[in-house]
């Protein structure tokens, strides 16, 4: 690997650190990724945070991450509410509301799918399968690359669109479905001009991307009580980051988010109160760094 990659890590309360500009100047960070604290969750792990609390103490976080986020830049929060007395929490919600007040712009929300999440039984509602992956941005114009995560549909599709001509991938619907079809040039002919709703299928052919995330959960903690799988924000890193740009990672943990960064070849900042975590995040990415060293031989 080449040592111009960098990865830093700081110990300490985020807040405080990111207020540091000698170590975040403005508009640094291409892509912020992370998982703060769920409110009351995990306590005995890393604390908690009360639900009639989690919009305040998380606002002056977000003002410093607004301040370090470049103008084009994006902002990826994981979180998911939970359940209390039998009915869903909304300080997610309102945190929602309250970024926007702030001049974040919500531009999307991703649905994680846990393709295996853990079994459970209750009266009045179903195993969670799913969390939030919020997306903020400064402004509604910023850096995506979506052919980054399109996944292709396989050499199969060669043979089977072989015998098709160029106007089989032309599909479109009227205002009542009346001419739905694969085929419907004549409809377009009548037509004269190109509706819309005309989607043309060019060139190499892939699954269409969703804004769901379909994504196994990890099977063991990595001594982490809510560490995620490596594939979920290497997900995000691909879709708004470029190599060699730089993501942020304010409540590290044990340092999932670096591990996507160095192997999707992008620079990391991450920052963690454990010291422990801090411990476990360095022996992971350093194992790591060593593995590529060595297939690069």
């Amino acid at each position: 690997m080449k040592m111009d990659q960098f990865y830093i890590i700081h110990e300490g309360n985020c807040k405080d650190i990111l207020e540091d500009v000698s170590l975040f100047p403005d508009n640094s960070v291409d892509l912020i990724f992370t998982s703060p604290p769920y409110s009351d969750r995990r306590k005995t792990t890393y604390g908690g945070i009360h639900p009639a609390e989690y919009v305040s103490w998380f606002l002056p976080i977000s003002e410093q991450l607004k301040r370090v986020l470049k103008p084009k830049g994006s902002f990826i929060l994981n979180i998911k509410e939970h359940v209390n007395n039998g009915e869903r929490l909304t300080y997610v919600i309102e945190l929602i509301l309250a970024l926007r007040e702030k001049g974040w712009c919500w531009i999307e929300e991703y649905c994680w799918y846990k393709k295996n999440s853990y079994p459970g039984k209750w009266p009045n509602r179903f195993r969670d399968s799913w969390e939030r992956c919020l997306h903020f941005t400064l402004q509604k114009k910023f850096k995506m690359y979506q052919d980054a995560v399109k996944v292709p549909i396989g050499d199969w599709s060669k043979k089977r669109f072989k015998s098709m001509s160029e106007k089989d991938f032309i599909r479109t619907f009227s205002g009542t479905n009346a001419h739905f079809g694969r085929n419907v040039s004549n409809w377009l002919k009548r037509k004269k001009v190109y509706p819309h709703n005309v989607v043309v299928f060019e060139g190499e052919h892939y699954i269409e991307t969703t804004n769901v995330v379909q994504l196994a959960t990890e099977c063991h903690n990595r001594n982490h009580s809510a560490a995620f799988p490596v594939e979920l924000p290497t997900w995000f890193i691909k879709l708004f980051t470029k190599k060699g740009n730089v993501v942020l990672d304010p409540f590290m943990g044990i340092g999932t988010t670096a591990t996507a960064c160095l192997l999707s070849k992008r620079n990391f900042i991450g920052i963690e109160l454990q010291k422990e975590y801090i411990n476990e995040a360095k022996q992971n990415i350093e194992s790591l760094r060593k593995l590529i060293a060595f297939n690069n031989k």
